[in-house]
């Protein structure tokens, strides 16, 4: 951190060359333009001691070129700039947009989907602890489960009690981005991101998925976007009079709509078909996002013209009252 001076309005200090001129003409004027008394001779001169005053008679000039240079300088707009270099800033706003669709009980991942979804998640926001993050959620519906924060403890502990059911069963992936980008439109961070993440084709909602992604474009909303799910047949629990049991249902995902809406936004498409991988997925967002923003250099500007016009105004004053006191002239 360190400390310069500029000046806000720098030709004022052009100025400052009519003082050669001005000490140039006192000098003059001081040699040629003297009254002058002749004597018969001036041995009696010798003799008498010169006054202590004397060497004083110059001394309101010199305090009102002081003066005179320091009001130039002055409105020359003197102002110190505070600096911090090699700053580095995460300034990001990120939504978390999940699917809690009723095919997000799936056990392909372990124990299912949903569970497997929302503990990757919970390990992104323990990466970003200076960003604020916030969560939708959406079904055949979407709502906002937590708006942007940087209580990070407050959000692990909704996303932990998200679950399938509750709100009206489907996959409205449009609603769902609709309703993170409304979180993020307004937002005056440098980077805003939505991570959605869903495993299955768009057939419910208000929206389509398409529109919502030019609104995020609009906004300079990146999207990434997340297809959860093993390919193929996977093992999905049905509730039956005899209890829980398995059968083996495929659960296709809109690959194509999730990497058209990706490339709209700047966003890049990603495929988890086990937990490991999406865990991988959330740690390149994470680096992906993390080298978005550097600052090399943030300052600060604050006027200091204020104790030059102070000052000029005690040497003003000093001159004045030297010029009717000690060293006052009479004609």
């Amino acid at each position: 951190m360190f400390s310069e001076i500029t000046f806000a309005y720098q030709p004022f200090l052009y100025f400052l060359l009519v003082i050669p001129l001005l000490v140039g003409y006192y000098i003059w004027r001081n040699k040629y333009q003297h009254s002058e008394m002749q004597y018969s001779h001036s041995g009696f001169m010798k003799n008498v001691n010169k006054s202590f005053r004397l060497y004083f008679l110059h001394l309101p000039f010199v305090l009102r070129i002081l003066v005179f240079a320091l009001l130039i300088v002055a409105l020359a707009r003197p102002q110190s700039t505070s600096r911090t270099r090699d700053v580095t800033i995460e300034g990001i706003d990120i939504v978390v947009s999940l699917d809690i669709s009723g095919s997000m009980l799936a056990e392909d991942f372990k124990p299912n989907r949903m569970e497997a979804a929302k503990e990757t998640a919970i390990e992104f926001v323990n990466m970003r602890p200076g960003d604020r993050i916030g969560l939708t959620i959406f079904s055949g519906e979407s709502f906002t489960m937590v708006p942007l924060t940087t209580d990070h403890v407050l959000l692990k502990d909704l996303l932990k009690s998200v679950h399938t059911g509750m709100v009206e069963d489907g996959t409205a992936i449009g609603d769902g981005l609709a309703t993170a980008i409304n979180r993020l439109r307004e937002s005056d961070a440098i980077s805003k991101v939505v991570i959605l993440l869903t495993d299955g084709i768009n057939n419910a909602g208000a929206i389509d998925p398409l529109t919502a992604a030019e609104i995020a474009q609009m906004y300079n909303i990146r999207v990434y976007t997340v297809g959860v799910g093993s390919t193929g047949p996977v093992p999905y629990p049905f509730q039956t009079p005899f209890g829980k049991q398995y059968r083996e249902v495929e659960i296709p995902v809109d690959e194509a709509l999730l990497q058209e809406i990706a490339e709209m936004t700047g966003g890049i498409y990603f495929w988890a078909d086990n937990q490991t991988a999406l865990s991988e997925i959330y740690k390149e967002i994470d680096q992906l996002e993390r080298s978005k923003i550097d600052v090399i250099e943030f300052s600060r500007k604050t006027d200091e013209y204020l104790p030059l016009i102070l000052l000029a105004l005690i040497l003003a004053g000093f001159d004045f009252l030297l010029r009717n006191t000690w060293l006052r002239v009479t004609t």
